[in-house]
């Protein structure tokens, strides 16, 4: 578990839990909440983070809290790292066209210095203004810090484990209590969005399903073929 800063620290940011409202972000970012219904077609949002490269490798039906929604997971299209615990840009779409995340898990973001908290935060306001600004009127950011991913490679005939890390800003909705976030990579885009995400225990085990982690998906027995 990444350290985090403390939230004495974070508040002289404007961001610790009850004084990061989305108010104070947009004050510092120049991000201004946006209309509910303007946010960009869930396509749009894929095509502009999907590595080049890289091709659909199958979709499977889903349930997200009850809810049908769609996986569709690309994979490079030259076949490096392609099975589950490897590369890939996986999507999570409901079923009204909502995007519900995405995860983009790429070797080349390996050991790559990570943007500071300020420039993931701007990232991260940018990102929902255009993706999901639904998010933005009840939004407050808890905490901002590093978050690691796993990912495993096969180099030279053999395999390794490796670590993706990311700038994790971790908000929570506070219209519907749902948690939220966006986790931006060494290359200063959107690595990961998971949104509408709700806990049986807080902090402890999570409620919603997690179809954009392939240990999850291993865990459960899933595979991500036509369905």
């Amino acid at each position: 578990m990444p350290h985090r800063r403390p939230l004495a620290a974070l508040a002289a940011l404007g961001l610790a839990a009850g004084t990061a409202t989305a108010n104070v972000a947009f004050a510092e970012t120049g991000v201004r909440p946006a209309a509910a219904d303007s946010a960009q077609p869930a396509a749009a949002t894929i095509g502009a983070f999907m590595p080049a490269g890289y091709r659909e490798a199958g979709r499977r039906a889903a349930v997200v809290d009850g809810k049908a929604a769609e996986l569709v997971r690309y994979a490079r299209a030259d076949g490096r790292n392609a099975t589950l615990g490897g590369e890939h840009f996986s999507t999570v779409i409901a079923d009204d066209g909502r995007l519900k995340g995405f995860a983009r898990i790429d070797l080349d973001l390996v050991g790559r210095p990570l943007p500071t908290r300020e420039e993931a935060q701007a990232i991260a306001m940018d990102f929902l203004r255009e993706a999901a600004p639904d998010l933005l009127p009840g939004m407050r950011i808890s905490w901002i810090d590093p978050h690691d991913e796993p990912l495993r490679v096969a180099r030279n005939g053999r395999s390794e484990n490796l670590t993706l890390t990311g700038m994790k800003v971790k908000m929570r909705n506070e219209a519907d209590g749902l948690w939220m976030w966006v986790i931006v990579g060494a290359d200063r885009k959107v690595m990961v969005f998971e949104r509408d995400i709700h806990w049986i225990s807080f902090p402890g085990r999570r409620g919603t399903e997690k179809w954009l982690h392939d240990a999850w998906l291993v865990e459960k027995g899933y595979s991500v073929g036509q369905s």
